[in-house]
């Protein structure tokens, strides 16, 4: 990952409050709630949260400062001078220097154990591995990792259908997360092991909240959804049959010649997760462009066969 201070746009020297702004900024720019179908603002918009994460840490924020730590948040090998080794050593680096693991290695067979894996066995039998994290370690202890908390926009038909959706992790990870039954907006779901990584201990969680989208469907009240449809002048007058958008897919109706376009049609039970149910609005609309036949007709209607529709 590149320089979290580049990432977000900020000097070293940026306080907590210009950092949390620079960050508002981005976040709000390369969103996936804004950027639905652009992987590459998926892609920015991951790249600036872990920016973040690590800046908004001051214990981190210090470590990388000095050099502890990289971009990633992972530890740096310190204590030993690359270069200070013989030159006819073998385990050089491409820069003339000895990795940290060769280093490793080499003083660790002071103690009997010159590879990973075959290093000397310690109280009880047990075996210590200097590659290893501290939780792996007898008696290790290593804390867990920070949790993240991201959000998963979920439409109402994958709610209803308690579906798996895609969902990408503050590093640019995509993962699949099944819903629960019934899941609530605003509703919490904890990927166990899915949060920052810590090299000496376990992973934090993922903690995804659940936001539904706006339908362009649908309108909620609740478990209650309402829909349009639209009729044509002629189908309301002397009735037809529609096709009517569920949750779980569309249903056909029969509606009566001169059906009450004023009342809205309930279909019980076909609400939210079948808890709520649907009011379907009729909206007839008229021919585009006029028509001089309907409007003589509607003039002969007013004068000869008016109808009280209003107090």
């Amino acid at each position: 990952m590149r320089d979290p201070y580049t990432v977000l746009g900020v000097t070293r020297s940026a306080s907590e409050k210009d950092i949390k702004s620079a960050y508002r900024k981005l976040a709000k720019k390369f969103h996936p709630d804004q950027n639905p179908e652009d992987p590459a603002a998926h892609e920015k918009f991951a790249e600036a949260t872990h920016a973040y994460d690590l800046l908004n840490n001051v214990e981190k924020r210090g470590q990388f400062d000095r050099g502890e730590i990289d971009a990633d948040g992972n530890p740096k090998f310190a204590g030993f001078n690359p270069g200070a080794a013989g030159a006819g050593r073998g385990g050089r680096t491409a820069q003339g220097g000895f990795s940290a693991e060769d280093i490793l290695k080499e003083f660790m067979s002071g103690f009997g154990g010159t590879q990973r894996g075959g290093a000397r066995p310690g109280p009880g039998g047990a075996q210590w591995d200097p590659f290893a994290g501290a939780a792996q370690q007898p008696g290790g202890g290593g804390r867990k990792g920070e949790d993240v908390i991201v959000t998963a926009a979920v439409s109402l038909e994958d709610a209803n259908n308690a579906a798996s959706v895609q969902v990408r992790m503050p590093n640019g990870k995509v993962l699949s997360v099944k819903l629960p039954e019934k899941v609530e907006e605003g509703q919490q779901i904890r990927l166990k092991g899915q949060g920052t990584p810590n090299p000496f201990g376990e992973a934090g969680d993922a903690l995804v909240t659940v936001k539904f989208q706006k339908s362009k469907q649908f309108r909620r009240d609740g478990a209650d959804l309402r829909t349009d449809v639209a009729l044509a002048l002629y189908e309301a007058v002397l009735g037809t049959k529609i096709r009517v958008p569920t949750l779980g897919g569309s249903v056909e109706l029969n509606l009566p010649p001169g059906v009450d376009t004023g009342k809205a049609l309930r279909l019980k039970g076909k609400g939210l997760y079948g808890d709520g149910d649907l009011y379907v609005n009729l909206k007839v609309v008229l021919p585009p462009g006029g028509d001089p036949d309907l409007e003589a007709l509607m003039r002969f209607m007013r004068e000869s066969k008016p109808y009280k529709v209003r107090d």
